[in-house]
């Protein structure tokens, strides 16, 4: 139907809003993904929209996503379905870069060891990095993508930590983009506390993450922990509806555990 009511140079993207479990037609996920591999080639692209809960195919999900060059969102209430086809359409509809990927090369001088939190199914090898027919991900208009690494650096380290490169393609002109920046151990903060309230969010959200799935990397810490830290950071982003939420939703973990 998408192919019958293609635009040339419009947006032509199909929404799929499924819990995930297949059970009519090709019904095997390498069927599904090989299907969609065909379309998106011919410039039709799939976000997918989440639903449910029980049997919910979380995997699947992400994985129709990224391979129709969208994006995938998981709706649990009315206020999250508002955002996303309301008060957030263009970026539900529109691409502003495909093919994006973040490459972080650190210093071994400075550098004892480090860990990527999360993005286990989104890795690419080093080498791929700039290899342009390697598919990574899309992001849409007012979207943002954080990566969080875990970083023990060598006591009294001083330097260059690390080089990050960013590259992506634009959906307009089809040119690929790459720009880069260093980061340097003069510029960490030396208490948390201190840093940007939005990557605190990041963290504590991040840990959250962590403790909910078991992480051997957050025994150390707990629920009421994290609950704490989100109350605290919640009067500093006075009437922030993402940061109440989260709040709202470590409490509701914190009775159910």
């Amino acid at each position: 139907m998408a192919m019958e009511a293609y635009m040339p140079g419009g947006i032509n993207r199909v929404i799929l809003c499924s819990d995930g479990v297949a059970n009519v037609g090709e019904t095997g996920p390498e069927a599904i993904l090989e299907e969609i591999d065909h379309y998106v080639a011919e410039g039709i692209t799939l976000t997918t929209i989440g639903f449910g809960m029980d049997n919910y195919n979380d995997t699947l999900m992400e994985q129709l996503a990224d391979n129709g060059d969208g994006f995938y969102a998981y709706v649990d209430d009315r206020d999250e379905a508002r955002k996303l086809f309301i008060d957030e359409i263009t970026g539900t509809l529109q691409t502003i870069a495909m093919d994006a990927k973040v490459q972080v090369e650190f210093n071994p001088e400075v550098v004892k060891n480090y860990r990527l939190v999360g993005y286990e199914n989104r890795a690419v090898d080093d080498d791929e990095f700039r290899d342009n027919s390697v598919d990574a991900g899309e992001i849409g208009a007012g979207h943002s993508v954080t990566a969080l690494y875990e970083v023990k650096l060598y006591p009294d380290a001083f330097g260059k930590i690390a080089t990050v490169y960013m590259r992506w393609q634009d959906p307009d002109t089809n040119q690929v983009v790459e720009i880069s920046q260093d980061y340097f151990a003069e510029q960490i903060e030396r208490d948390f506390r201190e840093t940007d309230p939005y990557f605190q969010r990041a963290v504590i959200v991040a840990e959250y993450a962590e403790i909910l799935k078991g992480s051997y990397w957050a025994e150390d810490s707990s629920l009421n922990d994290v609950y704490d830290e989100a109350r605290r950071l919640e009067d500093y982003l006075y009437r922030d509806d993402e940061m109440e939420e989260f709040v709202d939703l470590v409490k509701q973990a914190t009775r159910l555990r």
